[in-house]
């Protein structure tokens, strides 16, 4: 007969670790629009700018970066709305903010072959430094939405960060396609 406390232990130790799991991957939500564009961004990037009266509203938050990078720029996310009067409008919105992505010093466009037609994946230079952008583009009802993700390009930075970066921005995606 075994003791009660030796097989609890490995059951505690998982609860503990889907505890931790949990908690650091933790998002909170957030809204715009009005409430009819909602999403979640992790815990651990904190918001550093927003405008949520008027036409466009956002939000921006910073990803924290370890690498000594980030003393020059700021990895961030930026979530944009703005009001469109039907859909010709919202693709017209989008194409006018492609092209100014083009303007941008340095600019060169990055092919994702499989990757939906509604991100655009580009890298520019900012304040010296080669940085990675991800564009995605929602219309939900008559709210134009711009996720954009920007952070230092790979070469730059530890590769576990940018993974965690893409995750973290892919789950802001997610999380507008379903909410609002």
């Amino acid at each position: 007969m075994s003791k009660p406390g030796i097989r609890t232990a490995p059951v505690l130790l998982s609860a503990l670790l889907l505890a931790a799991a949990t908690l650091s991957a933790h998002a909170t939500d957030y809204q715009l629009a009005d409430g009819r564009v909602r999403f979640s961004a992790p815990d651990a990037w904190p918001q550093i700018m927003m405008q949520t009266s008027g036409n466009p509203q956002f939000m921006a938050f910073q990803v924290p970066d370890p690498a000594p990078v980030s003393q020059r720029v700021l990895a961030r996310v930026t979530v944009t709305v703005v009001k469109m009067l039907n859909g010709p409008a919202f693709q017209q919105w989008v194409n006018q903010r492609v092209q100014h992505s083009h303007q941008l010093p340095g600019y060169e466009s990055v092919a994702q072959p499989g990757s939906s037609s509604n991100v655009v994946r580009y890298t520019a230079l900012e304040s010296g430094v080669r940085m990675s952008y991800s564009e995605r583009y929602f219309l939900k009802g008559l709210e134009g939405v711009q996720l954009r993700c920007l952070r230092p390009n790979r070469g730059e930075v530890d590769a576990a960060w940018v993974a965690s970066f893409d995750k973290g921005c892919d789950a802001i995606a997610a999380s507008l396609q379903q909410g609002g």
